[in-house]
């Protein structure tokens, strides 16, 4: 296999661990509906596909309305760095590759991944950072792949989709590049095999350590 020189990832489950955050803010719309909390291993499982698809996961198909994405927004925008931190040696993985290499392709809405990276101190690791509503369509497409790789000036062949959701290995292998399964994650491979495989966040430094390292 060509070497990997361009890295692209998802963001929650991946790079970070948001679950406690997107718990409590699922819990403060539901309180507000009158419904009981959610457990955290509840809410893992519903992490992935977008803020939509979430939402009404966490409220159910009778209960959930349009309205409640915003309000949800809303909540998630006030907790969202309460208790969200970096799995451990992410910090390390990202210092060990230059910010030119790197993008984040994410279904998590722009404006809500760049406030997590800003104060999670990372923004100035990615050159490209693209949201779950930067374009037309969103992971599982190929597209926000495309348009990471296009930003970053990449060679398909030189670059790696790394996440923990099928969707980001739909994604990465529709467009054509490698990828990455992190199995500490929140998601499942659907059955998919991938190139390289992560059991912990501190393999991803081993899988791909940098030039600085090589």
């Amino acid at each position: 296999m060509t070497s990997i020189n361009y890295l692209l990832f998802d963001l929650d489950g991946t790079l970070v661990d948001s679950v406690p955050d997107l718990t409590i803010s699922l819990n403060l719309l539901r309180t507000e509906l009158n419904c009981s909390p959610l457990l955290e291993k509840q809410v893992i499982h519903m992490v992935g596909d977008g803020v939509g698809i979430l939402v009404k996961h966490a409220l159910g198909e009778e209960l959930f309305h349009p309205d409640h994405i915003d309000r949800f927004m809303q909540l998630y925008s006030e907790h969202l760095l309460d208790h969200t931190h970096c799995y451990p040696g992410v910090e390390e993985l990202l210092n060990s590759h230059p910010a030119d290499k790197m993008a984040i392709v994410t279904n998590k809405p722009h404006q809500l991944t760049m406030n997590i990276l800003e104060g999670l101190n990372l923004i100035k690791k990615f050159k490209i950072v693209i949201g779950g509503d930067s374009y037309a369509e969103k992971k599982p497409h190929p597209l926000p792949v495309i348009k990471a790789l296009e930003g970053l000036g990449a060679d398909p062949k030189q670059a790696v989709m790394i996440g923990d959701h099928h969707t980001d290995l739909y994604s990465g292998r529709k467009a054509g590049i490698a990828t990455c399964f992190c199995a500490y994650g929140m998601g499942h491979t659907d059955g998919l095999t991938t190139d390289f495989y992560a059991e912990q966040p501190t393999d991803l430094l081993q899988l791909f350590p940098g030039p600085s390292l090589e």
